[in-house]
């Protein structure tokens, strides 16, 4: 999905990859990270969002759930870290990275409250009335009052399977009142996903009938008396969006896939943020006359269209064939024959978290120089000895 953009926006990133693989520092299966152009992004984004007056929670989830990246973020201003499952909370927590936001796109379970709350996020997203009662009930154990986001559905948004789940926008008043009986939270404004998403006819990324929803959601909060601090409209965060958010009164933003530049917008390479992530793999043998690559990364929404394939000074570009979303990705097919041990790149959009991959963190891509400044696992763990 992102080859060309990859090649026209940071050629040198594949210089710097087949380098490191080359002389053995990292292996097949590995997303790697060009740590200057990422952290660029992420300056762009976060005066973009200054500009606009818009708070912005870091995604850390594509890229690995990787500590490091996720502290160099927040050194750099970010407001906090959205942990979007109860794993990536604890997976950051332990490494003492602000967790700003948790509950969505999964609720924290009942055993974990305790310690979740004991860090003070900001906000916790709830989907129920039964799970704003017991976290209520470990705040008033913890002397404290946890603020809250509602996340609000109505009939004819659109929910991606497996991510169910919210108050109905018509129950939102009887919501609140019961709400406002518990004394260890507080309403601190409401959420929804997705609520932006890409237009490919229209070349442009566009709210969603969800954003609709969040915005009458957050009209209903006032009539009840409630003044948000928090409007959050997560998904597709990035320079383009977040005028938009502004404009509709959007507070809050999780900007994600615009920190490597992979947002659906950036495929022609055209987006402010570039492109900072590429796949790593290598031919592993043929069959059949055709090249497979070895596999771990792939994600079955990322678009995954073309490779390129090196073999010393030789370039050529080939298509990848999909496997079967039946089927585990220990190889990926290519259309035509390679040699084996050849160097493969690919770019797409990454869910790191759900793969076997490795990240490795590089610095100094631009300058023809790279360095490995770490090697981590697909959870965020450093892979020790490799770095």
């Amino acid at each position: 999905m992102f080859l060309n953009a990859l090649e026209q926006q940071n050629p040198a990133l594949i210089d710097a990859a087949v380098t490191l693989w080359r002389n053995g520092e990292i292996k097949p299966d590995t997303c790697v990270i060009d740590v200057d152009q990422f952290l660029q992004n992420a300056r762009e984004l976060l005066s973009e969002a200054q500009r606009h007056g818009i708070q912005l929670y870091a995604m850390s989830k594509q890229i690995g759930r990787n500590p490091r990246l996720c502290q160099m973020l927040l050194d750099l201003g970010y407001h906090g870290i959205v942990a979007v499952d109860f794993k990536e909370a604890r997976q950051l927590l332990r490494h003492g990275v602000a967790v700003a936001h948790i509950g969505h796109l999964v609720q924290p379970p009942q055993s974990m409250l305790a310690e979740m709350l004991q860090h003070r996020p900001e906000v916790i997203t709830v989907y129920s009335l039964e799970k704003a009662r017991s976290i209520s009930d470990v705040a008033q154990q913890l002397g404290i009052v946890q603020p809250l986001l509602l996340k609000v559905t109505r009939a004819g948004d659109a929910l991606y399977s497996g991510q169910e789940g919210g108050f109905d926008l018509s129950d939102l008043p009887q919501v609140i009142s019961q709400l406002r009986e518990l004394p260890g939270i507080r309403i601190a404004g409401v959420t929804h996903f997705p609520c932006m998403q890409y237009n490919p006819l229209r070349q442009s990324t566009l709210p969603t009938a969800n954003m609709a929803t969040l915005l009458a959601a957050r009209d209903l909060l006032i009539a009840q008396g409630i003044v948000p601090t928090q409007i959050n409209a997560p998904s597709a965060s990035s320079c383009e969006t977040l005028p938009q958010l502004a404009a509709l009164g959007v507070t809050h933003a999780e900007p994600g896939h615009a920190l490597t530049g992979t947002t659906p917008a950036n495929q022609h390479g055209e987006g402010r943020e570039k492109i900072a992530m590429l796949y790593l793999s290598e031919v592993s043998h043929q069959f059949a006359g055709r090249a497979y690559c070895f596999g771990g990364g792939y994600y079955r929404r990322g678009n995954l269209e073309h490779a390129l394939v090196i073999d010393g000074a030789h370039r050529q570009r080939d298509k990848v064939i999909e496997p079967d979303i039946t089927s585990i990705d220990y190889c990926l097919q290519l259309s035509e024959s390679h040699p084996v041990g050849s160097a493969v790149v690919m770019c797409f959009r990454t869910q790191v978290f759900v793969t076997r991959s490795d990240v490795a963190l590089v610095s100094g891509v631009a300058s023809g120089k790279p360095l490995l400044i770490g090697l981590y696992d697909s959870l965020g763990n450093e892979v020790k000895g490799e770095a």
